[in-house]
């Protein structure tokens, strides 16, 4: 190792050390730093006396999680936020009453502090992992090439690296642009979606269909405005999609005719109404209640807790019990018999009133009971009641409804009999004789 080069050289940077000391100690150089050190000051102060009646203001209001999330990552950097308003201020005074390059330390650090606050707050809204980690490396390079000067000799390099294809040119600034400004428009939708989705949902006015799909047009078409916008900012030609979206539709009716007719059988149900978030229904065996719409099938979750995704197609061609659909009124029956030697019109009144007092079972309409026959060993009855919470299970109503019907009919010793049958035996007359 060259010591003589290594002293050589450091006595090389002592008249730039020197330069740079000067320049700081500089009347204006020190006010400029001292100012800031003052905006500091006062961000933080700020933040001490701001951060109760913040945290206060949010616990008042009804807030989804992506505008909770939103307000805690602007109550974090509460101070910061106060410091750049102050700089800035700072900067906009002294840019009217005095020369430019006294406040450039002032401009320089508003610049600084606003790029770090608005990266960290972006990078914090991404939840993908590794999205979130790109975009904060390929921000900060941008900022510490911003901060060097290197910016736009970096975009002209980035623009000279290029290869064509036919009379396409395709540069590294294009692709960086393209997936800048696509994603940014993007991110911009998806934020707006949210909104509208929390929004609509809040609304009380539309059924819950309507709801769901307002909610997924909404959605569709915003990030259609986005993509369409995003490749209009870097020059794109969106007539050149033309042949894209004949193949396009061609694929679509050769191969994807199951998927198309799911989609087109979803718009169908949210429009008509016919089944919606919360309804109960019964296809085939299953039966449950919906817990969800969506584009290519119908959630349904069932009472053991299994949830079936039925598409949307077999609930447009195939019968479908809703039993939740203009009334959430469904009436339950239930078959028993008694012995004859019973009186029917006390059984009767007996099985209404033991009936009424079962939780879920609606006073009105009231239950009723009727006799519908004369079996062989017992005289028929049928109770029928009502209840307004199918989505509580059926079986379990019913298994109550038998309890209580079991203990009236105990208390009153009403008999429930079961099938006799008497059995002779004949004996050959020959074999007797002898």
């Amino acid at each position: 190792m060259d010591f003589n080069a290594l002293i050589a050289e450091a006595e090389a940077l002592i008249p730039w050390l020197r330069n740079v000391l000067t320049g700081l100690v500089q009347p204006w150089r020190l006010i400029q730093l001292g100012l800031i050190a003052t905006a500091f000051l006062m961000g933080w102060l700020g933040q001490r006396a701001l951060l109760p009646r913040f945290n206060a203001w949010m616990r008042s209001l009804t807030l989804t999680n992506r505008r909770a999330r939103m307000l805690i990552l602007i109550r974090d950097r509460l101070r910061w936020l106060i410091m750049i308003a102050l700089l800035w201020g700072m900067a906009a005074i002294m840019l009217e009453v005095t020369w430019p390059s006294r406040s450039f330390l002032i401009v320089l650090a508003a610049k600084l502090i606003s790029a770090l606050v608005l990266i960290s707050i972006i990078v914090r809204l991404i939840r993908t992992p590794i999205l979130r980690t790109i975009v904060r490396w390929c921000a900060w390079i941008a900022v510490s090439l911003w901060m060097f000067g290197l910016f736009d000799s970096s975009l002209e390099l980035a623009d000279r690296a290029a290869i064509t294809l036919g009379d396409t040119r395709i540069s590294v600034l294009l692709v960086l642009q393209t997936l800048l400004s696509v994603g940014l428009t993007i991110f911009v939708a998806n934020w707006l979606s949210g909104e509208a989705r929390s929004r609509l949902m809040r609304n009380e006015d539309m059924s819950p269909s309507m709801r769901v799909l307002s909610e997924k047009l909404v959605t569709v078409v915003l990030y259609a405005i986005a993509l369409a916008l995003g490749l209009q900012f870097i020059g794109f030609d969106l007539t050149t999609l033309t042949v894209l979206s004949g193949a396009i539709g061609l694929g679509l009716g050769f191969g994807l005719q199951k998927v198309v007719s799911n989609l087109v059988s979803g718009v169908i149900l949210l429009l008509d109404k016919s089944i919606k978030p919360g309804d109960v229904i019964s296809l085939g065996d299953t039966f449950g209640w919906i817990s969800g719409l969506g584009a290519r099938y119908v959630s349904v979750v069932t009472r053991d807790g299994r949830e079936y995704l039925i598409p949307n197609e077999d609930l447009i061609t195939n019968q479908v019990v809703n039993w939740s659909h203009s009334s959430k009124l469904v009436r339950l029956d239930i078959n028993f018999g008694v012995s004859y030697d019973s009186d029917p019109h006390q059984v009767r009144n007996i099985a209404v009133e033991a009936t009424t007092k079962v939780a879920r079972v609606q006073s009105s309409p009231a239950p009723v009971c009727h006799i519908v026959g004369f079996g062989d060993s017992s005289i028929d009855f049928v109770l029928r009641f009502w209840i307004d919470d199918p989505s509580g299970g059926l079986t379990n109503i019913r298994g109550n409804v038998f309890l209580a019907l079991w203990d009236v009919l105990k208390k009153n010793d009403v008999e429930i009999p079961f099938p006799r049958r008497d059995i002779s035996i004949l004996t050959d007359r020959t074999e007797t004789a002898d």
